[in-house]
């Protein structure tokens, strides 16, 4: 992806510039990520936190993911749009949502994380690695 990595959500009131290459890009098919994006998976780009450069008021809420741990998801606090999310199993890291990225041209999803939960009908790439749970 080119960087910076720039993006926000739907009204323009939370921007960001990510300021490194991501570490994974990626599609997410845990049950969270389902009822989080409406849909049967998230796709999103992981970076470490000290690579972001995030404005607006964000606002955030919590849940015990499939792993056990605290995972919170921030978004939006005046139009609702997922942005970011991070759990306590991997604090390094966070994800941050595709559909935010103000370009997606060089966005291309590598892997499936938690296919344990994948909806039947759901299609992937049969190239990409699959893992039934984070590989992190």
């Amino acid at each position: 992806m080119t960087i910076p990595i720039i993006g926000g959500c739907a009204c323009g009131a939370v921007r960001y510039q990510c300021n490194a290459e991501p570490i994974a890009m990626l599609n997410c098919h845990c049950k969270d990520c389902q009822r989080s994006s409406g849909a049967p998976y998230a796709s999103g780009f992981i970076v470490t936190p000290s690579a972001m450069e995030i404005s607006g008021e964000v606002a955030a809420h919590s849940v015990v993911g499939g792993s056990g741990a605290k995972t919170t998801r921030n978004f939006c606090s005046i139009c609702g749009s997922p942005l970011f999310a991070s759990t306590e199993v991997s604090p390094a890291f966070m994800s941050v949502r595709f559909s935010t990225l103000d370009s997606t041209a060089d966005f291309e999803p590598k892997l499936d994380i938690w296919t344990s939960s994948a909806q039947p009908w759901t299609c992937m790439n049969s190239l990409s690695p699959k893992f039934e749970q984070s590989p992190m």
